[in-house]
C-alpha cells in the first residue's frame, strides 16, 4: 500500500508526547485516506523516520517553508534511506489555511458577542533567527486577513509576543499560528502574554482546528 508520512517537529527534550500526537493525528488524516497508509513522526523521536522509504509522500506539519523543511528534513531523511522521498508543501502553505484562520476568529468573536471588525486581533508565530520564512509567513497571514486589524508577534524574534500584545484593547483574539500544541504554545507563549498582561481571549493554535485533517489529506490526495 503507498505511504504517506506527516512529519512535526517535536520536542527534544522529551519526545514521546508530540511523537503520539503527530500520531493520533496521522490516523485521523487515514480515515480520509483509505486506500493510503498514514504514519506520524517527529524529528525528536529518534529512529522515527525509518519508517519512510523512497516512494513515501512526506508531509511536513510545519508552518513555514523554512530552514526545517528545506534543509534539515531532507537531511534527516537521507540519513534515514529516503533520501528521494517527495516532500510536499507545509501545513503553513495551505491555500486553504487563511480562511480556516478567518472562520476560526469569526466563530470565537461571535461566541463573545464582539463585533469581528471591531476586534484587534494577534497573530502568535515562532519566528526563527536562521530564515526568514517564518516571519514572512505570519505577516502574509496578517495580509490575508485584510481587512480585519491584525499584528504579529513571535517567540524567537522581534516583535516579541510580550511587546506585540502589550497596550491591546480588551477585544483582542490570539490566534497561535503553530502547527501543534507543543512547549512553544503550552508554555512560552502564555507567559509572554502573562508579561503582557493581555486581556484578550487565546484560541488554540490553528494545527489543532477540527478540519485540519480533512486539509492534510486533500493535500496528499492532490499530490498523488
Amino acid at each position: 500500500m503507498p505511504k504517506a508520512l506527516i512529519v512535526a517537529h517535536g520536542q527534544p527534550g522529551d519526545p514521546g508526547p508530540q511523537q503520539a500526537a503527530v500520531e493520533t493525528l496521522a490516523a485521523a488524516v487515514a480515515r480520509h485516506l483509505p486506500d493510503l497508509q498514514v504514519q506520524g513522526a517527529t524529528l525528536a523521536m529518534p529512529g522515527a523516520l525509518d519508517v519512510a522509504d523512497d516512494a513515501t509522500l512526506i508531509y511536513p506539519m510545519f508552518m513555514a517553508q523554512g530552514w526545517f523543511t528545506r534543509s534539515e528534513l531532507p537531511r534527516r531523511l537521507a540519513l534515514a534511506g529516503a533520501n528521494n522521498a517527495r516532500i510536499l508543501p507545509p501545513f503553513g502553505a495551505d491555500p486553504g489555511l487563511p480562511d480556516l484562520c478567518r472562520r476560526l476568529l469569526e466563530q470565537a468573536a461571535i461566541a463573545q458577542g464582539w463585533p469581528i471588525a471591531q476586534t484587534h486581533i494577534l497573530i502568535a508565530a515562532h519566528g526563527s533567527g536562521r530564515s526568514r520564512a517564518p516571519f514572512q509567513a505570519a505577516q502574509q497571514m496578517a495580509q490575508d486577513l485584510a481587512p480585519l486589524n491584525a499584528t504579529c508577534g513571535f517567540i524567537e524574534e522581534t516583535p516579541h509576543i510580550a511587546d506585540a500584545a502589550r497596550n491591546l484593547p480588551p477585544r483582542a483574539i490570539c490566534l497561535p499560528l503553530f502547527a501543534t500544541r507543543a512547549e512553544h504554545v503550552t508554555d512560552d507563549l502564555p507567559q509572554a502574554l502573562a508579561q503582557a498582561d493581555f486581556r484578550g481571549i487565546t484560541l488554540p493554535p490553528v494545527g489543532m482546528a477540527t478540519e485540519v485533517p480533512a486539509m492534510i489529506a486533500a493535500s496528499i490526495r492532490a499530490a498523488r
